[in-house]
């Protein structure tokens, strides 16, 4: 025996407010995720991904090591991962979508 078994044996005896706490928290989990993690969430390889890209694959594990990168390239990349790209700023009173990343690469002036 290895000692392992699966997560709905481990938690088949939990309350269902016990249930509701572990629910909570991988809710906040996913939320916050690095590109690496969000990338695996996906069922992306680095390969897929960059075949998508059309770059390397090294290109891919460099994109997800950098704690800068630009607008366009994150864009890019979640947009491959099958997602859309929101920035919000957060704010005591509220959240604001910024919408001006959106035009990125187009005329100002092209709807």
């Amino acid at each position: 025996m290895n000692g392992r078994q699966p997560f709905s044996e481990l938690t088949k005896e939990f309350s269902s407010e016990r249930r509701r706490k572990v629910e909570a928290i991988k809710s906040e989990l996913l939320a916050e995720m690095a590109l690496h993690e969000l990338r695996r969430a996906r069922f992306l390889s680095q390969k897929e991904l960059a075949k998508k890209l059309n770059v390397n694959q090294p290109a891919i594990a460099k994109m997800e090591r950098r704690a800068d990168i630009y607008v366009s390239s994150l864009r890019s990349y979640i947009e491959a991962a099958g997602g859309r790209l929101k920035i919000v700023a957060e704010f005591p009173d509220g959240e604001v979508v910024i919408s001006n990343f959106s035009s990125l690469g187009k005329p100002e002036d092209s709807p």
